[in-house]
């Protein structure tokens, strides 16, 4: 697990982690990085389902409640059965999109 510091997140690599063991890591970092936006750079492993992306689900849940963005990278697949609460995008450009536009909402809220 690599992590590389933003300006307003932080990206987690997972390179060829088994993603199981990946969530299981940032879960016992948590106190660590809750108060980060949050990026899992997975967009290097091959043959990802949807299926897999579940095991971010906890964590992101837990890491929102914080008010903190939670966005998983990964390529491009059929996101009709991924949960609501995973945000899943297909590039980093797009998950730092999505990192700003819910800062707004948050400073909008206020």
């Amino acid at each position: 697990m690599k992590v590389i510091q933003k300006e307003n997140y932080i990206i987690i690599e997972g390179n060829n982690d088994d993603l199981g063991g990946l969530a299981t890591l940032i879960s016992q970092e948590h106190k660590e990085i809750q108060k980060d936006n949050v990026v899992i750079d997975i967009l290097a492993k091959e043959d990802l389902k949807e299926k897999d992306l579940l095991v971010f689900l906890e964590i992101s849940n837990l890491h929102r409640l914080q008010k903190k963005s939670f966005v998983i990278a990964a390529r491009e697949m059929s996101f009709d059965n991924i949960p609501e609460e995973l945000i899943v995008v297909p590039s980093l450009r797009e998950a730092e999109d999505i990192i700003n536009m819910e800062e707004l909402e948050r400073e909008l809220e206020h």
